[in-house]
C-alpha cells in the first residue's frame, strides 16, 4: 500500500468519519522525553484502526506520529478525543499533509491555474494543525504537466511555495516540501529529488519552509544519499526512513543505515526521524528494533 491508496481507503471509511468520538481507554503513560532528535512513525504504514496504530507506536517506544488524511472528517469532538488518547500514550502528533488527495483533485503546485485550490487546502490544513497542535504540514508538488517545460513548472512550484510559506509564517507553523521518486512509486511526479528540493529551499528563503528528506525516495531516484543529506541538512525538518527495494525495515535491503545515521549525527541535526516503512515482522518488535538502531547510531 502507498499513501495514495491509503488515502482512498481512509476517505471511503464512514465508520470513523461519522458518529460520536470513539471512547478508548488507555493506561496513562509519561509524556515523551525531550530529545535532540524526535522519533516518529507515519501511521499509514501500520494496520488497524487509528487507535490501534497509536498503541503500536507507543509500545515501540516512539515519541510522535505523522498523519496523512486520518483527520479529514474528524469533528471537533473527535479531534479532542484523539488528542487526549495520543497524550495518554505519551505520543505527540507532528505532521499532516495539506493535499492528501493531490492525485484526484486539481491542487497541483506546478499548475498556476490550480494555485487558489492549493492555497485553500493549505489554509484548511493550518486550521486542523492548530486544533491538533501539529507543528508541520507536508506539501506535495504534484505530477508533471504535459506540454509545460520543467522551468515553467518549477516557477509555479516556487511561487506556490512562497505563497504557502507566507500563510505558515502568519500561523507560526512549518511547511515541509517532500520530493518523491518517480522511478518506482510515483510515476510522473514533478519534484523527484532532494537536490532540486534544496534549490527550492534556497530560492524560497523562508524559515517556515523546510525540506522533508525521504531517504528511501532519494536512494531510488538519485542515490548519493549521505552527500546530499549533508549538503541539505540545515534546511531539513524531517527525515523519512525505509530500505530499498520494497520500502521495508531498515537493514533488510541495500542501504547501510548505520552509516546514514552517523552521517546525520555528524551534521548536528536536531529534528524528526520518522519511520515510514512497511514492517516485515510484527510491527511493535520491528519498530522498536528500527528506533533503537537509529538512536544508538545518532547518539554514538
Amino acid at each position: 500500500m502507498n499513501r495514495r491508496l491509503f488515502v482512498q481507503a481512509g476517505l471511503a471509511s464512514a465508520a470513523f468519519a461519522q458518529g460520536p468520538a470513539p471512547q478508548v481507554s488507555a493506561p496513562p503513560m509519561p509524556a515523551p522525553k525531550k530529545a535532540k532528535i524526535t522519533s516518529s512513525v507515519m501511521l499509514w504504514t501500520l494496520k488497524g484502526s487509528f487507535e490501534e496504530k497509536l498503541q503500536i507506536a507507543a509500545k515501540s517506544g516512539i515519541q510522535s506520529v505523522e498523519l496523512v488524511a486520518e483527520h479529514i472528517h474528524w469533528s471537533d469532538e473527535q479531534i479532542r478525543s484523539m488528542k487526549k488518547l495520543a497524550e495518554s500514550l505519551g505520543l505527540a502528533m507532528d505532521t499532516i499533509i495539506a493535499t492528501p488527495d493531490w492525485k484526484s483533485r486539481p491542487v497541483s503546485m506546478v499548475n498556476p491555474a490550480q494555485r487558489d485550490n492549493f492555497l485553500k487546502d493549505v489554509q484548511q490544513s493550518i486550521v486542523f494543525a492548530k486544533k491538533l497542535e501539529i507543528p508541520q504540514i507536508i506539501l506535495m508538488s504534484g505530477d508533471e504537466i504535459p506540454g509545460k517545460t520543467h522551468d515553467e513548472q518549477y516557477a509555479s512550484l516556487l511561487e506556490g511555495t512562497k505563497r504557502a510559506g507566507d500563510l505558515a509564517a502568519k500561523a507560526n507553523l512549518t511547511l515541509i516540501v517532500e520530493p518523491l521518486n518517480a522511478k518506482v512509486n510515483h510515476k510522473g511526479f514533478f519534484l523527484t529529488n532532494c537536490v532540486e528540493g534544496l534549490k527550492l529551499m534556497k530560492d524560497v528563503d523562508n524559515p517556515h519552509v523546510k525540506l522533508l528528506f525521504d531517504i528511501y525516495h532519494e536512494q531510488v531516484q538519485m542515490g548519493n544519499v549521505t552527500q546530499t543529506l549533508t549538503q541539505a541538512v540545515q534546511h531539513v525538518a524531517v527525515f523519512h526512513i525505509a530500505d530499498n527495494p520494497g520500502r521495508n525495515d531498515p537493514g533488510t535491503g541495500e542501504m547501510n543505515y548505520t552509516n546514514i545515521y552517523k552521517a546525520i549525527q555528524k551534521t548536528g541535526y536536531s529534528g524528526y526521524i520518522c519511520m515510514e516503512y512497511l514492517p516485515l515482522a510484527e510491527p511493535v518488535a520491528s519498530l522498536k528494533k528500527a528506533v533503537d538502531h537509529m538512536r544508538s547510531s545518532v547518539l554514538a
